[in-house]
């Protein structure tokens, strides 16, 4: 839908809402666009992203770790190895960073907004 060239209503609309309430919030058009670019790439990417992931549960990614962690060249990456063992240990779940990274993206808005 993003890469169309005549992007249809719904996108049209959409995305005229958003920089709508954006404007409305006391953004500056500039401040507008790069905050609906910053939010879109985000919500984007972070719904690729989870699709691509080989697991949808705790459970599974226990699964998936201890598979990779079998022939995991533990000493050259141990930074990921850490990373792979404490995730299949704590019942991550990737949904979960969503909200963290995405209040970072806000406090970084309410900055930029602030600072005018």
């Amino acid at each position: 839908m993003e890469s169309r060239a005549s992007p249809g209503p719904f996108n049209l609309r959409h995305h005229d809402a958003v920089i709508g309430c954006l404007r409305e919030g006391g953004f500056s058009i500039s401040q507008a666009v790069a905050a609906f670019s910053t939010l879109d790439s985000y919500v984007y990417g972070f719904a690729l992203q989870k699709q691509t992931l080989p697991f949808e549960s705790p459970e599974e990614l226990a699964e998936v770790g201890e598979s990779m962690l079998a022939d995991f060249p533990v000493h050259e990456y141990p930074h990921l190895a850490e990373t792979i063992v404490e995730l299949t240990r704590s019942g991550f779940r990737f949904a979960d960073v969503f909200e963290v990274g995405l209040d970072l993206i806000l406090d970084g808005l309410e900055r930029l907004l602030d600072a005018t």
